[in-house]
């Protein structure tokens, strides 16, 4: 692209920030590969939108195909109505040409005009389709074919976008937690390959926590006894690189070692012991089912579905349970991040029963209507009945195979609704295992 006066590439960039800083600007996109037409799709495509674009306010005579195509600097800007036109003052003002070219659509139809000649109108969808289709045949190769197939599918289907449905009130502030005086100790548990460590560190801080980094050669090696705790959580990362199965290693490295498996038990007999198990950490502490209390038919965790490592943003529900874990948090649908190759529920039980699983299920999850979904990827890893979270029959242990401490403060969630304070919903996770504690 040519760039012939540089102070009008430093007037619109202030405009730009100005707007962004007044919050007028809902969406934006530059005007690059593909042209205009690209950019617009590619914004509709977003946000499951039909637009009804109209170009015959651009003054400029050449044909209907270089204005659509020509990769020109530019870009569009999507502000509100009543906004309009002092945006477009603004940066005229500024020595930049601005149109306004069009606005959404509510019924999905994508039309582009200009003047009285309609130059094409389709449906949202078909165009979105036509954009993914290349990937969708690709990830039919490589991925599960039918995981591709039901995410190309998605494309079509009526979709009212993330939502969130918190039945408590949001912590503006963790004062009440810290200024006690008084915090549990929580062994931040790690091994070799695990990652996770210092958020879950943050998280149990902030909730009112005195959290401890603990190796398992600590434990192993160095005498560091558990019963020295009150809390215990394992974290996500992928100790000895998954090379046994998820957890595996982390899991043989405590049952194989006498000293490491008595104490582990013990910890866990206590009725004063809390236990959390995030991603890495719930396969590892699946496989330790049998020291557990009341955790005899925790499932194990196998290979997506998909075939795929996951990393992205979900909605889960909090099931009916009586762990104090979740104490306030049943039927709320909360974001929450994931990251995991084996998270695929599978019962240990004769003839993959899903009774137990179901019995002592904490998390699931949904789609965007909030429906319980086996759908890719509202369900990433395929697990029966959307099955992510379970606790122990007492529900002094929990595990989950999302990351609740790495979406702990609102800013840290890909998309979170606007008005949450600075604290999203999952800081009740760990303040509540505060509360437990007394």
């Amino acid at each position: 692209p040519d760039c012939e006066d540089p102070q009008r590439l430093v007037g619109f960039f202030a405009v730009t920030q100005r707007l962004l800083a007044m919050d007028r600007v809902l969406a934006y996109h530059d005007r690059s590969d593909g042209g205009l037409i690209v950019t617009l799709l590619e914004m509709a495509f977003a946000g499951h939108c039909g637009l009804q674009i109209d170009l015959a306010a651009i003054a400029d005579a050449t044909g209907d195909l270089a204005l659509l195509f020509a990769e020109e600097l530019g870009a569009v800007l999507q502000v509100r109505t009543d906004d309009a036109a002092a945006a477009i003052a603004a940066f005229i003002d500024a020595g930049v040409g601005a149109f306004d070219i069009g606005t959404l659509a509510a019924n999905d139809i994508i039309q582009v005009r200009r003047g009285n000649r309609l130059l094409f109108q389709s449906r949202r969808a078909d165009y979105q389709q036509q954009w993914q289709r290349t990937s969708f045949e690709l990830q039919s190769l490589r991925d599960d074919p039918d995981c591709a197939r039901e995410e190309w599918d998605n494309v079509a289907r009526r979709d009212p976008g993330r939502s969130a449905r918190v039945l408590f009130p949001l912590a503006t502030n963790t004062a009440p937690m810290i200024n006690t005086g008084v915090r549990p100790r929580v062994a931040v548990l790690r091994e070799q390959g695990v990652n996770g460590h210092a958020e879950m560190a943050v998280a149990f801080h902030t909730a009112g926590f005195d959290a401890i980094d603990v190796h398992m050669t600590d434990l192993l090696d160095n005498g560091l006894d558990l019963q020295s705790f009150q809390a215990l959580v394992a974290c996500g990362g992928f100790s000895y690189g998954d090379v046994l199965g998820a957890g595996t290693g982390w899991a043989q490295s405590v049952l194989l070692h006498g000293r490491a498996r008595d104490q582990f038990a013990t910890f866990f007999a206590r009725s004063d012991s809390l236990t959390l198990g995030v991603c890495n950490g719930c396969q590892m502490l699946a496989q330790l089912r049998d020291l557990i209390p009341g955790a005899e038919r925790w499932p194990t965790f196998l290979r997506n579905r998909s075939r795929q490592f996951e990393a992205r943003q979900v909605l889960v529900e909090v099931m009916p349970n009586d762990s104090p874990w979740y104490d306030g948090m049943i039927g709320s649908v909360l974001p929450v991040a994931v990251a995991h190759g084996e998270g695929r529920v599978v019962p240990i039980t004769a003839a993959a029963d899903l009774a137990p699983v179901r019995a002592l299920a904490a998390l699931r999850f949904v789609d965007h209507d909030h429906n319980v979904t086996d759908r890719y990827p509202f369900n990433p890893n395929g697990s029966p009945e959307g099955i992510t979270g379970l606790v122990s029959s007492d529900g002094r242990a929990t595990i989950v195979m999302p990351h609740p401490e790495r979406v702990l403060r609102s800013v840290t969630n890909s998309w979170h609704p606007h008005a949450w304070p600075q604290f999203g919903p999952w800081l009740r996770l760990f303040t509540n295992a505060r509360r437990a504690l007394g």
